[in-house]
């Protein structure tokens, strides 16, 4: 007795997935939940397991799109089959070339005989007219030939190889990449992007840290990193700049009055946003602690849709990989998201003195058809304001 395995739903709006690979061979003995191939849709990647343990029978090919509820596989009761041991293919014995083969070997059309070879060697001579059989260079014909009588064909000069490997690998894109490819080209051609930056002395967060990140860490478990110090700070400036935090649909403006901080994650399939859902009422220690489960999600593959949807407003941190400035491009339908850089010490005035402080520059990207310029700006500099002096945080003043 068999069973189908179909695939299964996987997310409301999607239809279709990907079979991206196979985990497990056609005939190979699989044990009940065990993962035997991976499915990928335009928002995530998914595991299918073995819903009994028996032998494989694959039915869909890797790369193949499958509707929901398309087969995928059947699995066959039965042990594993017995591996066989190879068989040592026969050695067909080297068959003797024919007298025809010889012949034709020896005696090619215009070939010259070895003695004909000779002598058009000591002229200089690559070739003359043969006049033996089948246009064969005799030795008469070789003692006629004269300098100049058969020219010689300069070679072709070839181009230099330039030296190391020149090779090209393609790669069909994955349903992933190909969605966020289409968004990021729908965002730059669909709204009124502009980007305004700032910088952020990162002195007093770094004091903060430095002085209690082991007690911290004691008592919740987790880190104290930046992410959630930004997180805290977007929230309690969403709340004076509620246009920042709002969305276009028609023509109409929808203004949340929560905050779900959409947070970019690098995966090993291509950039996530998880979602940390009304972040606004989280500690620092719960947005930690946030940020960590997603994260490891995020790098295992194990993201849910509903994990990945429904954000507000988005941070992205390209400071982790070295970035010291970039422009955002907003994460759809959201209307700014804002971006982190890495922390460089650079000389500074305060107090009329030149200082060496801890700089980061922060840019924010938003849509100009629903934030004007003064929201825009004002949003970033209570950011900045905020992240400079974390009491007012903290005290939420």
């Amino acid at each position: 007795m068999s069973i189908e395995i179909k695939v299964p739903p996987v997310g409301e709006s999607i239809t279709e997935v990907v079979l991206s690979s196979w985990k497990k061979a056609d005939g190979d003995f699989v044990e009940m939940d065990e993962i035997i191939a991976e499915l990928e849709s335009d928002k995530a990647t998914f595991e299918l397991t073995a819903e009994k343990a028996g032998i494989l029978k694959i039915s869909a090919k890797e790369g193949d799109t499958l509707e929901i509820g398309a087969t995928v596989c059947s699995i066959e009761e039965g042990a594993a089959p017995a591996t066989k041991a190879p068989t040592a293919a026969p050695v067909a014995e080297k068959a003797s070339p024919t007298a025809t083969e010889v012949k034709s070997a020896t005696y090619a059309a215009g070939a010259p005989s070895p003695a004909a070879a000779k002598i058009l060697a000591e002229k200089g001579l690559d070739t003359t007219s043969g006049t033996g059989v089948g246009g064969r260079i005799t030795k008469e014909d070789a003692l006629k030939a004269q300098p100049g009588a058969a020219p010689k064909v300069a070679a072709p000069i070839k181009a230099p190889v330039p030296a190391g490997s020149r090779g090209e690998r393609r790669e069909k894109m994955s349903s992933l990449r190909k969605t966020v490819a289409k968004r990021l080209v729908a965002v730059k051609n669909e709204t009124a992007m502009l980007t305004t930056f700032n910088e952020v002395d990162m002195q007093p967060i770094m004091d903060i840290r430095a002085k209690y990140k082991d007690k911290f860490k004691e008592k919740h478990g987790v880190g104290l990193g930046f992410m959630s110090f930004f997180t805290k700070a977007v929230c309690e400036a969403l709340k004076e700049f509620p246009a920042v935090n709002a969305r276009i649909e028609g023509e109409e403006m929808v203004f949340n009055e929560f905050a779900d901080i959409s947070i970019a994650v690098s995966a090993p399939k291509g950039l996530v946003v998880p979602v940390i859902r009304n972040a606004d009422t989280l500690s620092l220690a719960q947005i930690e602690q946030a940020v960590m489960e997603l994260a490891i999600k995020a790098r295992e593959n194990k993201l849910a849709i509903d994990e990945m949807t429904g954000g507000t407003f988005t941070i992205t941190n390209g400071g982790v990989f070295g970035s010291m400035m970039s422009t955002p491009i907003i994460n759809a339908p959201q209307s700014a998201i804002l971006g982190m850089h890495n922390i460089v010490e650079r000389p500074v005035a305060i107090g009329g003195l030149v200082v060496i402080r801890p700089i980061m520059y922060v840019a924010l990207s938003y849509d100009h058809r629903i934030i004007d310029g003064r929201e825009s700006v004002g949003f970033l500099v209570r950011v900045k304001q905020l992240l400079e002096d974390p009491a007012r945080m903290l005290l939420e003043i």
